[in-house]
């Protein structure tokens, strides 16, 4: 295979390319400049792809959401209104299109309350060894609903009341499947360490 030598016009430009701001990126993607979504996609691809794996039970299905949501971004993206980081912006557009995604298969919330849950003992030492990839395979293993309202709460960040308003569940049904969660994530974990 031969090396491939490039003019310094050209590793100036490639150097140019990866130094634009999301300002740029935004009024490129604005103007509909098909180069600047290019850079945006390449700039966020990967970070969003881990949001869209998380609410998703394939690849495939995680590629296929990325997809969505980055056309909705770009058909979107002249809404933005500067009034928080523009990553997060697009982090909620994912999230909100995995949500579409997960609402088109099946949707399953078991019914309870706290009171029939019983958390586990937490050793301190309980995540020792285990690896933020077998974490995240852990987590992919949950049942639909747990995993989602997991993901939410303990990975984005969303309160219950959020969680219960994007869902259409009642806030009790996210603190019980996120509860349920925690407790299957620790009775796995304890698989791995007997």
């Amino acid at each position: 295979m031969g090396v491939i030598v490039l003019s310094n016009k050209e590793q100036h430009s490639i150097a140019d390319d990866r130094m634009k701001s999301d300002e740029e990126l935004i009024k490129g993607c604005i103007r509909e400049d098909r180069h600047m979504q290019g850079l945006l996609y390449q700039k966020y691809a990967d970070k969003m792809f881990a949001v869209c794996l998380r609410y998703s039970n394939s690849r495939e299905e995680a590629e296929d959401v990325l997809q969505e949501a980055f056309i909705k971004i770009f058909d979107k993206i002249s809404k933005f209104r500067q009034e928080g980081s523009f990553e997060g912006w697009m982090r909620r557009i994912m999230v909100n299109t995995a949500l579409r995604s997960w609402d088109k298969r099946a949707r399953k919330f078991e019914p309870g309350n706290l009171d029939d849950i019983t958390e586990p003992a937490q050793p301190a030492h309980v995540l020792d060894g285990i690896g933020a990839k077998e974490i995240m395979q852990m987590i992919r293993r949950l049942p639909e609903g747990y995993k989602v309202v997991f993901n939410l709460f303990a990975v984005e960040g969303y309160s219950h009341k959020e969680i219960g308003e994007l869902l259409n569940i009642n806030e009790s049904t996210s603190r019980s499947q996120y509860a349920r969660a925690r407790k299957n994530l620790m009775q796995m974990i304890e698989k791995i360490e007997s």
